[in-house]
């Protein structure tokens, strides 16, 4: 008689051994870091009963499969050979409770792989998140979000596997090679090694296969991912604006045609690679059944072998060959699911540059008690390299970026009293907005101090210096939310009356209440459903509900119209009555009414004082007045 054996790829549950071969065997070469182990097993230590019941579970699945061969064996030999049909029975029974045994060990092998992956998932990207939240404006600034989100994403994932799949399937393949083998050997060593000869046939050809495959889904991904991209660019709203205005449809219709098809050219060839694997290797079993039957029929013609031995043999080969043929790349499957957690682990060591000094104390009191004053004092600074606050993976260029000996603003020294307001003034590229980066502390000076109420920024912290200070840019941004939901962002527990007299003092309550919606309308795609007035009046209104003690305007009206400008500007007075201010413009008509202008050149702080007083010494601000409005010569105000 025979036995049905099939041979589903290398490795248990077959499709798991195939991606395994899809891998690149070129990570098997790359070196980790000293530690990584080490601190992958930190990340496993809240789950360690789990995998250790996880593993338990594989074990008893293992053997009771290697046990199912044995009972064949017993119902030919001691059952049918013999005529005892009680015999045929008991063992039947047994296999048939060892399959339902298995099953259900399979149901909750899963239950746990989940339990712990799922977990793990949660661990590592609430870690990841929490991290790049601390980062510096700096790092944002150079990193890819793409790169950024893939080490959420993809790395995250592959991280998890080797907690799950890899270590279930090395653990698996392990154990199920042991019990096979020692199975075999007690039945007959001459045909387990000719099975074991029989075992380049099916690594060797996996092994070839498996390099192709690999190469053929690096590309696939890079094929998947340049379509992603531009789809992306596409279909966001300034992106669908941009091929609207100066686009060809066609041309853009024919571009993704011919991206798809390289994808769809390359799935084709991914999936005939992997056919072939498949039946392949399913081939080289058959035959190797056959040989194994030819030979063992022989012997149990001679005597020398029973028909239930014969039988129980060939069914191991099932459960041999495909756990070897994975086992020889299971340097690939764990150096990979390594380099991922690496990769995870890269973004959590780089350490932030502005943290909160272990000493540091909270702002509110100081500026209850002294006002809200501000001061820059002998400040000097220069933007950070790359190597200091990104990393070239994350970066589309490694390295790029301003020179690091190079002072953006050097020697910078003014004050302000508490309520008063102050201007920055300068031609573009003269460090007007990395002032006020570092009032906001988005950056630390290299040297000198910025202080707020007398306190030096870098001995407060972070927290309270955010509530004590508002920011409006010239770029307002807002969530693809509601008008309330990107309003309450800087007051979580605002309630609609507050939000409606935060509306109502921006002037743009009557926009909002004439919506459908009202403060229920979702702005969209970084609020472009709103005009650009719009969007820079809910910015003010943000800026009142949080009700800061001091606020930074950065060219808040640049990009407006005078119909806009000036609803703007009406909520900007109302937004700076009674608080400290630090104002940048381009437009020198609005800040004629500035206590202090500062007029910046090249880093430098090349005059200071009113609008009447720059105007009458005839110097760098005249000259940018001049310029403006075309009047010459400059009348003093």
């Amino acid at each position: 008689m025979t036995y049905p054996t099939s041979f589903s790829g290398p490795g248990s549950g077959g499709g798991r051994g195939m991606r395994s071969f899809r891998q690149d065997s070129a990570v098997a070469h790359k070196r980790l870091h000293r530690g990584t182990v080490r601190r992958v097993l930190t990340f496993a230590r809240p789950y360690r009963r789990q995998l250790a019941v996880f593993l338990a579970l594989i074990s008893l699945d293992a053997a009771a499969g290697a046990v199912t061969p044995l009972l064949f064996q017993r119902i030919i030999d001691d059952g049918i050979v013999e005529g005892r049909v009680d015999v045929v029975v008991r063992f039947a029974l047994v296999a048939a409770g060892l399959a339902v045994l298995s099953g259900g060990l399979g149901v909750v092998q899963r239950w746990f792989s989940s339990r712990i992956g799922e977990g793990l998932i949660v661990d590592l990207r609430t870690a990841v998140f929490d991290h790049v939240q601390r980062m510096p404006l700096a790092f944002f600034a150079r990193t890819r979000t793409g790169a950024l989100v893939q080490r959420l994403n993809g790395d995250v994932l592959g991280a998890q596997q080797a907690f799950t799949s890899t270590l279930s399937n090395v653990f698996s393949n392990l154990l199920t090679v042991v019990f096979v083998l020692a199975a075999m050997l007690s039945m007959s060593w001459q045909l387990t090694l000719l099975a074991l000869t029989l075992l380049p046939a099916f690594v060797l050809p996996a092994r070839w296969v498996g390099k192709r495959l690999a190469a053929i889904t690096r590309e696939s991904y890079e094929l998947n991912a340049e379509a992603a991209q531009t789809m992306n660019e596409r279909f966001n709203v300034a992106g669908a604006h941009l091929v609207k205005v100066f686009g060809d449809p066609e041309r853009e219709s024919e571009r993704f045609a011919t991206q798809a098809g390289r994808v769809r050219d390359i799935g084709v060839k991914q999936a005939m690679y992997g056919t072939v694997f498949r039946v392949g290797l399913t081939v080289v079993a058959s035959v190797a059944v056959a040989i194994v039957y030819g030979l063992g029929g022989v012997m149990a013609i001679g005597g020398s072998l029973t028909v239930g031995t014969v039988v129980a043999l060939t069914a191991y080969l099932g459960r041999l060959y495909g756990p070897l043929t994975a086992m020889s790349n299971v340097q690939v499957d764990v150096m990979t699911a390594l380099v991922s957690f690496e990769r995870v682990l890269e973004v959590l060591d780089l350490e932030p540059t502005v943290v909160d000094a272990p000493d540091a104390d909270d702002l509110s009191a100081d500026v209850a008690r002294h006002g809200a004053s501000l001061e820059l004092d002998g400040v000097r600074f220069r933007y950070p390299s790359a190597s200091e606050v990104s990393l070239a993976s994350l970066e589309s260029v490694a390295l790029d970026g301003v020179d690091a000996t190079t002072d953006t603003l050097t020697d910078v020294s003014f004050s302000v009293p508490a309520g008063a307001m102050v201007a920055l003034v300068g031609a573009s590229g003269a460090g007007k907005t990395t002032v006020s980066q570092l009032v906001t502390r988005m950056y630390d000076p290299t040297s000198g101090a910025v202080r707020i109420a007398g306190r030096d920024l870098r001995d407060v912290t972070q927290e309270s210096l955010h509530d004590a200070v508002g920011v409006v840019t010239q770029e307002a941004h807002l969530f693809h939310d509601t008008i309330a939901e990107n309003l309450r962002y800087a007051k979580q527990d605002a309630t609609d009356a507050e939000i409606e007299a935060a509306l109502r003092r921006a002037h743009v309550w009557d926009v909002v209440a004439a919506l459908p919606s009202g403060i229920e309308t979702v702005v969209g795609d970084r609020g472009y459903r709103m005009s650009g007035g719009e969007r820079q009046r809910l910015a003010i209104a943000r800026v009142f509900l949080k009700a800061p003690d001091v606020v930074v305007l950065d060219e808040a009206t640049a990009h407006l119209d005078s119909g806009s400008e000036a609803a703007v500007q009406a909520a900007l007075a109302e937004a700076l009555r009674g608080r400290t201010s630090l104002v940048i413009a381009h437009r020198l008509s609005t800040v004629r009414e500035a206590d202090l202008i500062v007029v910046l050149d090249a880093g430098r702080v090349v005059e200071t004082g009113t609008h009447a007083e720059l105007l009458a010494r005839q110097g760098r601000y005249a000259e940018l007045y001049r310029t403006q409005f075309a009047e010459s010569p400059v009348a003093v105000a």
